[in-house]
């Protein structure tokens, strides 16, 4: 089975676990290698190596101060992962919604039968 092209979209980036815990540390404010490394738990190439494939995808920023490489999430390169799920949490929120009418006709049967 061939296997399929590598891109460089958003969702490729994100598709691997490692880079979103990479994300999560990063939607809390800009940082270097170094922080992510220690909050991660992983070697300086392996974050290096995620933080190439986010950078390449436009998901993350570096810029350079001093020695140090900060980088920082892009939250605009995300939009598309935003709006393709965005259709499914309509799905959710409407069988939640009907759920919730469900519930509410089950409390009204039961306070009709007595309060029990």
């Amino acid at each position: 089975m061939a296997r399929a092209a590598t891109t460089t979209d958003a969702f490729n980036a994100i598709a691997e676990p490692r880079r979103r815990e990479i994300l999560d540390v990063l939607v809390g404010g800009e940082r270097p290698v170094n922080d992510l490394v220690s909050a991660l738990g992983l070697t300086q190439p392996q974050v290096s190596k995620h933080l190439r494939v986010l950078r390449e995808a436009g998901v993350v920023d570096v810029r350079d101060q001093g020695r140090q490489r900060l980088y920082r999430l892009n939250g605009t390169a995300l939009r598309p992962v935003h709006d393709w799920v965005a259709d499914y949490a309509r799905l959710w929120d409407e069988r939640y919604a009907r759920l919730d009418d469900v519930l509410e006709d089950l409390k009204r049967d039961e306070q009709g039968d007595g309060g029990r």
